[in-house]
């Protein structure tokens, strides 16, 4: 595959990820996209919970594992080295696609908040925690995270080299400030309907469960990580030192 091929593969998986992203955003908070996760019921409540524990499911099994360095490097014998992580950034956007496209409404109302300062503050923490996974990947690295970097520099010919271990901003007081992030985003509602329990419930398990993974990798990868694993908490920070 040539150079441009594989940068306009870089390009494009990184644009479906931004699509993607957005409408996730209108989905989670039931605003903009014309079907949201608390959109009315359509199946019986059975039927819908199977069908979203199966797409969360699918969700976590792709997420998990292209991300262990086993499989990418039996994946880049069948890909160029620099494509694996648009390749990895275009099927976790295309898990995400389909979990939109076949999600389940299923009613019912665990909580609403009606108070108006209430509901301020929860959308306030909502646009937060989306703002607070945004800003944390430019601060590691936005563009090599989502293979753009990896896929330019393959273009211009130069060799690609590993990120270093870095704890900028909020990285100085937990590990994992994008999981973070996430938690606000998919708990932080006025409204929490029972589709969205079980989103928030199965999405946090899943991230506890990555974690463990992830950082196994770390240790592996980065010289000093486990020292930083020590010294920083991983989602809630110390309010003493």
């Amino acid at each position: 595959m040539s150079r441009f091929l594989i940068l306009a593969y870089g390009l494009l998986s990184y644009a479906v990820f931004f699509l993607t992203f957005c409408y996730a955003l209108g989905f989670v908070g039931n605003f903009l996209v014309p079907r949201t996760m608390d959109s009315p019921a359509l199946v019986p409540l059975g039927n819908a919970l199977l069908v979203n524990l199966g797409l969360l499911g699918l969700f976590a099994v792709q997420h998990s594992v292209m991300a262990r360095p086993a499989f990418k490097r039996w994946l880049t014998r069948f890909i160029p080295e620099p494509a694996e992580r648009s390749t990895y950034v275009l099927m976790s956007s295309l898990a995400l696609i389909a979990l939109f496209w076949f999600w389940q409404p299923m009613g019912g109302l665990v909580w609403e908040v009606t108070h108006p300062l209430g509901r301020a503050v929860l959308y306030g923490l909502f646009g937060f925690g989306w703002a607070l996974v945004l800003v944390t990947t430019f601060l590691i690295n936005h563009f090599d995270l989502f293979g753009l970097r990896q896929v330019w520099l393959h273009f211009r010919g130069r060799p690609y080299t590993p990120l270093p271990l870095r704890a900028p901003g909020p990285y100085r007081l937990v590990r994992h400030p994008l999981y973070v992030g996430w938690l606000f985003a998919f708990w932080a509602t006025p409204t929490m309907s029972l589709a969205h329990l079980v989103f928030a419930v199965m999405t946090t398990a899943y991230i506890l469960v990555a974690i463990r993974f992830e950082e196994r990798d770390l240790m592996e990868a980065l010289p000093g990580y486990a020292e930083y694993r020590q010294r920083v908490p991983m989602l809630v920070p110390r309010l003493f030192r």
